[in-house]
């Protein structure tokens, strides 16, 4: 299993895809869908104490941000700190 370890002040992040349905139940497909924006973080680079991040938690990031790339055929994406803007508390 191939793993990626961020450099820097980046995140490796997987987009979480919620199933979309209309009003009368009918499941949109992906192309009528708007890109996530919550996604789940899998590895975190070097981070100052300040941000708070670690693997497992789920945050809200930029909409066109990061560098989309497969591992082992999921979507992922490398992000920079900056472009995470918050944290999500269940």
């Amino acid at each position: 299993m191939m793993q990626v370890k961020p450099l820097g002040k980046r995140v490796l992040i997987k987009p979480i895809t919620e199933e979309k349905r209309t009003e009368g139940g009918i499941v949109l497909p992906d192309s009528a869908k708007e890109k996530p924006q919550k996604a789940l973080v899998i590895a975190v680079g070097n981070l100052d104490a300040e941000y708070d991040l670690k693997a497992g938690d789920k945050v809200i990031f930029s909409k066109f941000a990061g560098n989309e790339i497969k591992i082992e055929d999921v979507d992922h994406i490398l992000i920079d700190i900056d472009d995470i803007l918050g944290k999500v508390i269940d």
